[in-house]
Protein backbone atom coordinates (compact mmCIF):
# COMPACT_ATOMS: atom_id res chain seq x y z
CA UNK A 1 0.00 0.00 0.00
CA UNK A 2 1.47 3.22 -0.73
CA UNK A 3 1.63 6.31 1.59
CA UNK A 4 -1.31 8.28 -0.25
CA UNK A 5 -4.70 8.70 1.74
CA UNK A 6 -7.64 7.02 1.13
CA UNK A 7 -10.60 9.37 1.01
CA UNK A 8 -14.40 7.95 2.01
CA UNK A 9 -17.25 10.72 2.33
CA UNK A 10 -17.90 8.70 5.75
CA UNK A 11 -16.03 7.04 8.57
CA UNK A 12 -17.65 4.93 11.30
CA UNK A 13 -15.60 3.60 13.91
CA UNK A 14 -16.22 2.32 17.76
CA UNK A 15 -14.93 0.53 20.72
CA UNK A 16 -11.61 1.74 20.78
CA UNK A 17 -11.19 1.00 24.08
CA UNK A 18 -8.14 2.83 24.77
CA UNK A 19 -7.27 3.14 28.25
CA UNK A 20 -6.58 -0.63 27.48
CA UNK A 21 -3.25 -2.84 26.69
CA UNK A 22 -6.05 -4.59 24.50
CA UNK A 23 -6.38 -1.34 22.12
CA UNK A 24 -4.65 -1.89 19.26
CA UNK A 25 -2.97 0.92 18.87
CA UNK A 26 -0.55 0.36 16.22
CA UNK A 27 -2.93 -0.45 13.78
CA UNK A 28 -5.57 2.30 14.72
CA UNK A 29 -2.62 5.22 14.67
CA UNK A 30 -1.91 3.36 10.50
CA UNK A 31 -5.92 3.69 9.69
CA UNK A 32 -5.93 7.21 11.02
CA UNK A 33 -3.14 8.40 9.19
CA UNK A 34 -3.91 6.70 6.11
CA UNK A 35 -7.94 7.34 5.63
CA UNK A 36 -10.24 10.44 5.53
CA UNK A 37 -13.23 11.74 5.17
CA UNK A 38 -15.72 14.28 5.31
CA UNK A 39 -17.57 12.84 8.59
CA UNK A 40 -15.83 10.50 10.73
CA UNK A 41 -17.95 9.02 13.44
CA UNK A 42 -16.82 8.02 17.04
CA UNK A 43 -19.22 5.27 18.00
CA UNK A 44 -19.03 4.55 21.56
CA UNK A 45 -16.51 2.92 24.04
CA UNK A 46 -13.53 5.36 22.35
CA UNK A 47 -11.87 5.43 26.18
CA UNK A 48 -12.81 2.91 28.72
CA UNK A 49 -13.49 4.31 31.64
CA UNK A 50 -14.83 1.04 33.60
CA UNK A 51 -10.96 -0.38 32.85
CA UNK A 52 -9.36 3.29 34.10
CA UNK A 53 -11.53 2.81 37.27
CA UNK A 54 -9.88 -0.31 38.03
CA UNK A 55 -6.33 0.58 37.38
CA UNK A 56 -4.64 3.17 35.23
CA UNK A 57 -3.01 2.48 31.68
CA UNK A 58 -2.22 4.87 29.35
CA UNK A 59 0.57 4.93 26.68
CA UNK A 60 1.80 7.55 24.71
CA UNK A 61 0.21 6.00 21.52
CA UNK A 62 -3.08 6.39 23.48
CA UNK A 63 -1.86 10.58 23.72
CA UNK A 64 -1.35 10.10 20.01
CA UNK A 65 -5.27 8.45 18.69
CA UNK A 66 -6.61 11.70 20.08
CA UNK A 67 -3.97 14.03 18.92
CA UNK A 68 -4.78 12.36 15.81
CA UNK A 69 -8.47 12.77 15.90
CA UNK A 70 -8.66 16.45 17.41
CA UNK A 71 -5.99 16.92 13.95
CA UNK A 72 -8.62 15.72 11.62
CA UNK A 73 -11.19 17.87 13.41
CA UNK A 74 -9.00 21.22 13.49
CA UNK A 75 -8.56 20.34 9.68
CA UNK A 76 -12.15 20.49 8.64
CA UNK A 77 -13.72 16.79 9.06
CA UNK A 78 -16.68 16.82 10.68
CA UNK A 79 -16.48 14.45 14.37
CA UNK A 80 -18.96 13.27 15.97
CA UNK A 81 -18.54 11.78 19.44
CA UNK A 82 -21.45 9.28 20.19
CA UNK A 83 -20.92 7.93 23.78
CA UNK A 84 -21.22 4.36 24.70
CA UNK A 85 -21.56 2.82 28.27
CA UNK A 86 -17.47 2.21 28.97
CA UNK A 87 -17.38 6.53 28.26
CA UNK A 88 -20.68 6.93 29.96
CA UNK A 89 -19.19 9.83 31.60
CA UNK A 90 -19.14 11.88 28.16
CA UNK A 91 -23.04 11.63 28.19
CA UNK A 92 -23.50 14.57 30.26
CA UNK A 93 -22.20 16.95 27.87
CA UNK A 94 -24.56 16.03 25.00
CA UNK A 95 -24.77 18.47 22.53
CA UNK A 96 -21.67 20.22 23.48
CA UNK A 97 -18.82 21.10 21.60
CA UNK A 98 -14.94 20.32 22.57
CA UNK A 99 -12.24 20.85 20.54
CA UNK A 100 -14.38 21.04 17.34
CA UNK A 101 -15.81 17.62 18.18
CA UNK A 102 -19.72 17.71 19.28
CA UNK A 103 -21.09 14.81 21.38
CA UNK A 104 -24.31 13.21 20.58
CA UNK A 105 -26.31 10.70 21.87
CA UNK A 106 -27.28 9.63 18.36
CA UNK A 107 -27.59 11.05 14.98
CA UNK A 108 -29.50 10.27 11.74
CA UNK A 109 -26.38 10.50 8.76
CA UNK A 110 -27.96 10.99 5.36
CA UNK A 111 -25.81 9.43 2.45
CA UNK A 112 -25.03 10.51 -0.40
CA UNK A 113 -27.66 8.05 -2.35
CA UNK A 114 -30.28 9.89 0.05
CA UNK A 115 -30.97 6.86 2.28
CA UNK A 116 -30.83 7.78 6.09
CA UNK A 117 -29.56 5.67 8.56
CA UNK A 118 -29.50 5.86 12.62
CA UNK A 119 -26.39 5.85 14.28
CA UNK A 120 -25.91 5.09 17.74
CA UNK A 121 -23.40 3.27 20.20
CA UNK A 122 -26.17 0.47 20.60
CA UNK A 123 -25.36 -0.35 24.57
CA UNK A 124 -29.48 0.53 25.35
CA UNK A 125 -30.45 -2.61 23.63
CA UNK A 126 -28.14 -4.41 25.67
CA UNK A 127 -30.75 -6.13 28.30
CA UNK A 128 -27.51 -7.35 30.82
CA UNK A 129 -25.68 -3.46 30.65
CA UNK A 130 -29.14 -2.23 31.59
CA UNK A 131 -30.90 -4.28 33.95
CA UNK A 132 -27.81 -5.98 35.64
CA UNK A 133 -24.86 -3.62 35.32
CA UNK A 134 -23.14 -5.65 37.97
CA UNK A 135 -22.70 -8.88 35.56
CA UNK A 136 -21.84 -6.63 32.71
CA UNK A 137 -18.91 -5.52 34.84
CA UNK A 138 -17.56 -9.02 36.04
CA UNK A 139 -18.09 -9.83 32.14
CA UNK A 140 -16.04 -7.02 30.94
CA UNK A 141 -13.01 -8.18 33.87
CA UNK A 142 -13.43 -11.67 32.30
CA UNK A 143 -12.87 -10.12 28.58
CA UNK A 144 -10.22 -8.19 29.94
CA UNK A 145 -8.18 -11.42 31.02
CA UNK A 146 -8.94 -13.39 27.59
CA UNK A 147 -7.45 -10.04 25.76
CA UNK A 148 -4.80 -10.93 28.18
CA UNK A 149 -3.96 -14.61 27.27
CA UNK A 150 -4.24 -13.35 23.41
CA UNK A 151 -1.87 -10.53 23.75
CA UNK A 152 0.79 -12.90 24.90
CA UNK A 153 -0.41 -15.40 22.49
CA UNK A 154 -0.64 -12.98 19.43
CA UNK A 155 3.31 -12.09 20.88
CA UNK A 156 4.30 -15.65 20.02
CA UNK A 157 3.05 -15.62 16.68
CA UNK A 158 4.16 -12.71 15.50
CA UNK A 159 7.64 -14.84 16.32
CA UNK A 160 6.83 -16.75 13.50
CA UNK A 161 5.58 -14.12 11.22
CA UNK A 162 2.03 -15.13 11.67
CA UNK A 163 -0.60 -11.84 11.92
CA UNK A 164 -3.17 -10.77 14.84
CA UNK A 165 -5.89 -13.83 15.67
CA UNK A 166 -8.20 -12.79 18.40
CA UNK A 167 -8.88 -15.35 20.82
CA UNK A 168 -12.02 -13.74 22.82
CA UNK A 169 -13.37 -13.39 18.76
CA UNK A 170 -13.13 -17.15 18.21
CA UNK A 171 -15.03 -17.80 21.73
CA UNK A 172 -17.62 -15.65 21.04
CA UNK A 173 -18.06 -16.83 18.08
CA UNK A 174 -18.12 -20.83 19.24
CA UNK A 175 -20.08 -20.27 22.14
CA UNK A 176 -23.96 -20.92 21.26
CA UNK A 177 -25.33 -18.11 23.81
CA UNK A 178 -23.21 -15.75 22.84
CA UNK A 179 -24.20 -16.08 19.17
CA UNK A 180 -27.78 -15.57 20.59
CA UNK A 181 -27.19 -12.66 22.11
CA UNK A 182 -25.68 -11.40 19.27
CA UNK A 183 -28.60 -12.28 16.87
CA UNK A 184 -30.70 -11.28 19.40
CA UNK A 185 -28.78 -7.32 19.31
CA UNK A 186 -28.90 -7.21 16.16
CA UNK A 187 -32.77 -7.62 15.86
CA UNK A 188 -33.49 -5.00 18.30
CA UNK A 189 -31.40 -2.46 17.03
CA UNK A 190 -32.64 -2.97 13.20
CA UNK A 191 -36.42 -2.74 14.54
CA UNK A 192 -35.65 0.48 16.36
CA UNK A 193 -34.33 1.52 12.85
CA UNK A 194 -36.95 0.69 11.21
CA UNK A 195 -39.65 2.14 13.65
CA UNK A 196 -38.24 5.92 12.79
CA UNK A 197 -39.16 4.90 8.91
CA UNK A 198 -35.18 4.95 8.50
CA UNK A 199 -33.38 2.99 5.94
CA UNK A 200 -30.93 1.56 8.03
CA UNK A 201 -28.89 1.47 11.56
CA UNK A 202 -25.28 1.96 12.22
CA UNK A 203 -23.62 0.74 15.40
CA UNK A 204 -20.81 -0.53 17.86
CA UNK A 205 -20.90 -2.41 21.24
CA UNK A 206 -20.70 -6.09 20.15
CA UNK A 207 -17.23 -6.16 18.78
CA UNK A 208 -18.68 -8.09 15.21
CA UNK A 209 -18.35 -6.32 12.50
CA UNK A 210 -21.15 -6.78 10.15
CA UNK A 211 -23.50 -6.17 7.52
CA UNK A 212 -26.97 -7.72 6.08
CA UNK A 213 -30.21 -6.76 6.10
CA UNK A 214 -33.07 -7.53 8.50
CA UNK A 215 -36.78 -7.14 8.16
CA UNK A 216 -35.94 -4.49 5.29
CA UNK A 217 -33.64 -2.26 7.32
CA UNK A 218 -29.96 -2.54 6.49
CA UNK A 219 -28.03 -3.29 9.52
CA UNK A 220 -24.11 -2.39 9.42
CA UNK A 221 -22.02 -2.40 13.41
CA UNK A 222 -18.73 -0.74 12.37
CA UNK A 223 -16.76 -3.75 14.79
CA UNK A 224 -13.86 -2.20 17.09
CA UNK A 225 -10.22 -1.92 17.46
CA UNK A 226 -9.67 -4.63 19.82
CA UNK A 227 -10.45 -7.35 18.39
CA UNK A 228 -12.10 -7.03 14.70
CA UNK A 229 -9.69 -3.97 13.68
CA UNK A 230 -12.22 -2.76 11.52
CA UNK A 231 -14.29 0.64 10.21
CA UNK A 232 -17.27 1.38 8.56
CA UNK A 233 -16.73 3.52 5.47
CA UNK A 234 -19.10 5.36 3.10
CA UNK A 235 -18.18 5.55 -1.09
CA UNK A 236 -19.08 8.99 -2.80
CA UNK A 237 -21.57 6.77 -4.12
CA UNK A 238 -23.20 6.17 -0.75
CA UNK A 239 -21.94 2.79 -1.03
CA UNK A 240 -20.74 1.41 2.60
CA UNK A 241 -17.84 -0.86 3.10
CA UNK A 242 -16.84 -2.97 5.91
CA UNK A 243 -12.84 -2.31 6.02
CA UNK A 244 -10.24 -4.78 7.57
CA UNK A 245 -7.24 -2.65 8.33
CA UNK A 246 -5.35 -5.64 9.33
CA UNK A 247 -4.49 -6.50 6.03
CA UNK A 248 -3.49 -3.38 5.08
CA UNK A 249 -1.87 -2.51 7.90
CA UNK A 250 0.36 -6.05 6.94
CA UNK A 251 0.77 -5.05 3.77
CA UNK A 252 2.60 -2.08 4.82
CA UNK A 253 4.73 -4.11 7.11
CA UNK A 254 6.01 -6.28 4.52
CA UNK A 255 7.05 -3.87 2.43
CA UNK A 256 9.08 -2.18 4.92
CA UNK A 257 10.82 -5.52 6.16
CA UNK A 258 11.89 -5.55 1.98
CA UNK A 259 12.68 -2.53 2.08
CA UNK A 260 15.43 -2.82 4.79
CA UNK A 261 16.51 -6.39 3.58
CA UNK A 262 20.12 -6.52 2.77
CA UNK A 263 19.37 -7.19 -0.60
CA UNK A 264 17.19 -3.96 -0.97
CA UNK A 265 18.14 -1.07 -3.47
CA UNK A 266 18.40 1.08 -0.37
CA UNK A 267 21.48 -0.26 0.56
CA UNK A 268 23.06 0.05 -2.99
CA UNK A 269 26.55 1.19 -2.74
CA UNK A 270 26.85 0.91 0.63
CA UNK A 271 29.52 -0.93 2.44
CA UNK A 272 29.52 -1.77 6.19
Amino acid sequence: MSESTLKFRSIWISDLHLGTSGCQTAYLLDFLKHCDADHLYLVGDIIDGWALKRSWFWQQSHNDVIQKILRKARKGTKVTYIPGNHDEGARQFLGLMFGEIIIEDEVIHTMANGKRFLVLHGDRFDGVVQCAKWLAIVGDRLYTITLKLNHWFNRARARFGLGYWSLSQFLKHKVKSAVSFVSNFETAVAAEAKTLGLDGVICGHIHKAEMREIDGVLYCNDGDWVESLTALVELPTGELRILTWQKFFHEQQTELINLYAPNSPLFEGMTA
